[in-house]
């Protein structure tokens, strides 16, 4: 089974930090409370922007960045 794309807009927060744990950093960077948050298997990453109030976007990037880190 292949793994999800990083910007697939139906995964979960969970599944997302599960296959590249770096970027946990970007969440806490962003002082988003996502890590561990129980809602995180239900939350995409537009949704825990719109709850933070962050620009997807910027966020978006962000994540990418971390990942191409391990890459």
């Amino acid at each position: 089974m292949q793994a999800p794309s990083l910007d697939a807009p139906d995964l979960a927060l969970s599944d997302l930090m599960d296959i590249w744990p770096e970027t946990i950093a970007v969440f806490l960077r962003y002082r988003m409370l996502c890590v561990g948050c129980m809602v995180g298997r239900f939350h995409t990453v537009t949704d825990a922007c719109r709850s933070h109030d962050v620009d997807e976007t910027e966020f978006r990037a962000a994540l990418a960045a971390a990942a191409r880190v391990r890459a």
